[in-house]
């Protein structure tokens, strides 16, 4: 309830207020870009940084497994082990349960260039366990496998740790966007 001197005061505190006139400014161009957060872009750097050039450990050593992994040629192990322990900030995901291998080949490369695209580095992509598939096989998760293999923006891949969807996903580290350079202007 409204104290009725509260009231009186407000409505002659505003007596004379007006609206302000309308505005005749325009919104020029698109909004701005989010900012980027700069110190996750410097903590990224510093990762792979120390995955490319960190000493080797006993534990890195003796650490591996049976789960699916990919590394491209030229990059050392200690970037994979980084990705597999979790090292990496997961961006985005895609889940391709229940698509047919071309609806799930088109999607995850839409994905793909998508995330490259905004600059994302770490992926996941959920393909299933296929629990589901005629003798409990995952059709889908080795052919997603293959595909990642074949991308020239896939850096590395590993199985996704148990809490992130174990065998039924994949952690991807993508490469980084390269600068474009400025096109010139065909205006004279």
């Amino acid at each position: 309830m409204i104290d009725p001197d509260d009231l009186a005061a407000f409505q002659a505190a505003v007596a004379d207020a007006r609206p302000l006139p309308a505005s005749d400014r325009v919104q020029l161009g698109s909004p701005m870009p989010p900012p980027r957060p700069l110190q996750h872009l410097a903590d990224e750097r510093a990762a792979l940084h120390e995955s490319l050039h960190g000493a080797i450990g006993l534990q890195d050593r003796l650490e591996g497994g049976d789960e699916p992994n990919y590394l491209r040629t030229g990059l050392t192990s200690s970037v994979l082990r980084d990705l597999r322990r979790g090292r990496w900030v997961v961006q985005d995901e895609i889940d391709l349960h229940g698509l047919n291998r071309e609806e799930a080949r088109l999607l995850l490369a839409e994905f793909l260039a998508e995330n490259i695209r905004r600059g994302r580095r770490c992926v996941r992509v959920v393909h299933g366990k296929g629990l589901g598939s005629p003798q409990k096989i995952s059709i889908l998760r080795q052919l997603v496998r293959g595909w990642l293999m074949q991308r020239d923006e896939v850096l590395a891949y590993s199985q996704a740790r148990p809490q992130d969807g174990g065998e039924g996903a994949l952690l991807v580290l993508l490469r980084a966007q390269k600068n474009q350079p400025a096109k010139a202007s065909g205006k004279s």
